[in-house]
């Protein structure tokens, strides 16, 4: 994918021929196979139903099975850290890719920061505890997108959710909001930005995409949707959240794991 990430301020433009390019343009075209298999048309909508009629549930069997149950908050009273959802400067896809630099990180227990709107309101109502965002510049450095997960209360209410909030985005009575983190990430703040969102267990795991020139996405731009999947379904949901079903349960608070019952 593309060079080190610059600081905050910077932004370097890969070279036009880059390695990196064509694996997007190749790895895109692979994407837009794979969604048209799958009924997705026109909206950056990465939930449930919206993958299509027999695509997989939201905690399929396929998922690790481990120590860990996610299915609410009672069960996984752990709150999600910075540490554990973006521990380094760059996030890696795949190891033959670039990675994603990582301009900026947040976890914070104000939900109202995460999103405006309905879908605001809906958050708050489903019992959001904290949410953890990052923002990132795509390997090409020509789109910036804002990823996190929200804590939810339940499975139940995360479910609820994904399928509440298309309506509500369609009806423009809410958005998801991205963070700007400096240099060309501004954009992903605006209304020109696209959404995408999924759920796993209690989390609702959401990304924001904008092109760094603000230039409006087209509903058919691979390189938009290629975000979208590498940060909600190949990162977040699938590598950060199978890391925590996967490991051992904390002990309750004030319980010493070191000391014999």
């Amino acid at each position: 994918m593309a060079p080190a990430p610059a600081g905050p301020d910077e932004v370097r433009k890969p070279p036009i021929a880059s390695k990196r390019t064509w694996q997007w343009v190749v790895g895109s075209l692979g994407v837009l196979v794979l969604l048209g298999l799958c009924g997705l048309s026109g909206y950056f909508v990465l939930a449930g139903p919206e993958y299509g009629e027999d695509s997989r549930p939201a905690d399929s069997a396929a998922a690790p099975v481990g120590p860990r149950d996610i299915s609410s908050r009672a069960a996984d009273p752990t709150p999600l850290t910075v540490e554990e959802v973006f521990p380094g400067k760059q996030i890696l896809i795949d190891v033959e890719d670039s990675p994603y630099p990582v301009r900026k990180t947040q976890a914070s227990e104000d939900c109202e920061l995460v999103a405006d709107g309905e879908i605001r309101e809906l958050l708050l109502s489903l019992g959001c505890s904290q949410f953890v965002r990052a923002t990132v510049l795509s390997p090409p450095e020509t789109y910036v997108a804002t990823a996190g997960i929200v804590n939810l209360e339940d499975a139940a209410g995360a479910t609820g959710a994904h399928e509440k909030i298309k309506p509500i985005v369609d009806g423009k009575k809410g958005r998801f909001l991205g963070m700007a983190a400096g240099g060309d990430t501004g954009a992903v703040e605006g209304r020109s930005a696209q959404v995408g969102w999924h759920v796993r267990g209690h989390y609702l795991i959401y990304c924001v995409v904008a092109r760094t020139n603000g230039q409006t996405i087209g509903s058919d731009d691979p390189f938009a949707r290629q975000v979208m999947l590498d940060m909600i379904e190949v990162y977040l949901r699938g590598k950060v959240l199978d890391r925590r079903v996967t490991a051992s349960a904390a002990p309750p608070a004030g319980v010493d794991p070191s000391q014999p019952n």
